[in-house]
């Protein structure tokens, strides 16, 4: 099954993908195996961020039109906030994006976070792997936008765009630090609102640090997603960014980051909630810790 999976995925069959994609996710037996295999694809993935109501989804929506006009291939991963009870999606309609779904250049697969803290699936370094074989072009994973937390997508993605609005001065600094370190790409989205000026004006300003430290000043772009406005310069920008060589210590950092979070996944693989809620059930203990000292010892 899983030799005859990996030849239809490597030919770009996305219903073979989206079946495998099934299976990473619940974890069947075989799975690793089938990734061991993967070759290795230059394939880049955009990772697109930012605060609730930042417009994202209406963002990204206007970018896959903008690469299906350029004849391009594109993947989209879309983590959606998951249900505490049963982990399933929340908002895994995508209405938004409905106008794609039956597009033969474009393939979206929406994810629920299962509980993952970091806006991100627990299985998306795999999932996003399988969809570089696939034979994308592109491929934009779109994440749950959590605050301080989604730094979590800068271990996944090649170029990682950050989306504010106007409205979110006081957000952009409880989220600052996290933000500095993460984003190559600023977008004020739903530029036709007042102070969008004077907020980019202000943005600039407070990365005008960074842009000292580095060789490379961060793009702060305006965008009005609705409108399909800036989006041209958006991609374009986007493009720019992913011919930039890659410091050799970024790219061993994020090597890093993304094998610790496997090998993390691993070693807790034998630990589910659902057991754990059955233990609590039948505990008679009422202490945290000292329940949960026979995982840790």
């Amino acid at each position: 099954m899983w030799d005859e999976l990996l030849q239809d995925i490597l030919q770009g069959n996305v219903k073979s993908l989206a079946r495998t994609i099934s299976l990473v996710e619940n974890v069947v037996d075989g799975y690793q195996g089938l990734l061991e295999r993967l070759p290795a694809f230059p394939t880049k993935i955009i990772g697109i961020t930012g605060p609730p109501g930042a417009g994202k989804s209406t963002l990204v929506d206007s970018l896959i039109g903008k690469m299906v006009e350029q004849q391009k291939k594109v993947g989209v991963l879309c983590v959606d906030p998951s249900s505490p009870f049963n982990l399933g999606a929340l908002l895994g309609d995508r209405i938004r994006m409905s106008e794609w779904y039956n597009h033969p250049n474009v393939f979206i697969r929406s994810l629920a976070t299962r509980g993952s803290l970091g806006g991100l699936h627990p299985k998306i370094i795999e999932i996003a792997d399988l969809m570089k074989a696939a034979g994308f072009d592109q491929v934009i994973v779109e994440t749950v936008g959590v605050g301080q937390s989604e730094i979590e997508i800068a271990g996944l993605a090649d170029t990682t765009v950050v989306i504010l609005v106007p409205e979110a001065g006081d957000e952009v600094q409880t989220m600052k630090a996290g933000l500095m370190e993460i984003a190559d790409i600023f977008v004020v989205n739903k530029a036709d609102r007042p102070d969008a000026d004077s907020f980019v004006k202000n943005l600039r300003l407070m990365l005008a640090p960074a842009f000292q430290q580095s060789e490379q000043a961060i793009p702060v772009l305006k965008t009005v997603a609705s409108q399909k406005e800036g989006i041209d310069i958006l991609y374009q920008a986007i493009l720019d960014h992913q011919q930039l060589v890659q410091s050799t210590d970024k790219k061993f950092w994020l090597l890093a980051e993304k094998s610790f979070q496997l090998i993390q996944q691993n070693r807790m693989q034998d630990i589910s909630k659902t057991d754990l809620k059955k233990e609590w059930e039948n505990s008679e203990s009422k202490n945290l810790y000292q329940f949960i000292k026979k995982y840790l010892s």
